[in-house]
């Protein structure tokens, strides 16, 4: 059960944001984040949260900290308690033709539009704001400094990873399931062996490997 405000410390920082926002007269205000900027395969997928005003629960952080088993439990959690939740997935085909940055924003602003309560105002992590009217405050580090800005990054992470493990059924030979899509040392050997496939993002290269080697595999 999420604890009740001052129980924690580490929490009262990660709500602040959130509280200056309602002092400045906000009443409905969405974290937002995505994950998948990096992998040089799969989509993009962000995720926009609503949370009740003064919620808090200690174990939301960023999901780059938490371990997946802990990110599946609070997916859950934050799915039944959210006031609302807005996913915005963003495929391969569309990052190569108009970049890694555009497609982020464009996932971004999927997802807030997406949501089933309208936001008016937005916390956002990163340094861009996003192409919606609603007012917005983009917070480098987000994911560590606010609580609703946490809670999309382990909604975006989870909805992400699972896409990545039904693409690891159809190409087990990139071990998706493992990396994600990101380039480790295995995924780039696999690439070198097999080529790429539909998810690899062709306007993404391999460190150390000449593109004109790799070939595309339907």
């Amino acid at each position: 059960m999420p604890e009740r405000e001052g129980s924690n410390p580490f929490i009262s920082s990660m709500d602040t944001f959130e509280k200056i926002a309602y002092q400045e007269g906000y009443q409905v205000i969405a974290g937002v984040d995505e994950v998948g900027r990096g992998p040089l395969a799969g989509p993009v997928v962000a995720a926009a949260v609503i949370l009740p005003p003064d919620y808090v629960n200690t174990e939301i952080n960023d999901s780059k900290k938490l371990p997946a088993e802990k990110r599946e439990i609070l997916y859950k959690i934050i799915h039944k308690d959210a006031v609302a939740i807005g996913t915005g997935i963003v495929d391969t085909e569309t990052i190569d033709h108009i970049n890694i940055l555009k497609a982020t924003l464009q996932a971004m602003r999927e997802a807030v539009l997406e949501l089933p309560t309208s936001p008016d105002f937005l916390l956002i992590d990163g340094l861009h704001r996003i192409p919606v009217i609603t007012p917005q405050k983009p917070l480098v580090k987000g994911d560590s400094l606010s609580i609703s800005i946490a809670a999309a990054s382990i909604i975006a992470k989870v909805t992400r990873d699972r896409i990545m493990e039904i693409y690891h059924r159809q190409f087990p030979q990139y071990n998706f399931i493992q990396n994600k899509g990101y380039g480790t040392k295995e995924h780039c050997e696999a690439i070198k062996q097999f080529g790429i496939c539909k998810i690899h993002r062709k306007s993404f290269h391999v460190k150390n490997l000449k593109q004109t080697s790799i070939q595309f595999t339907p």
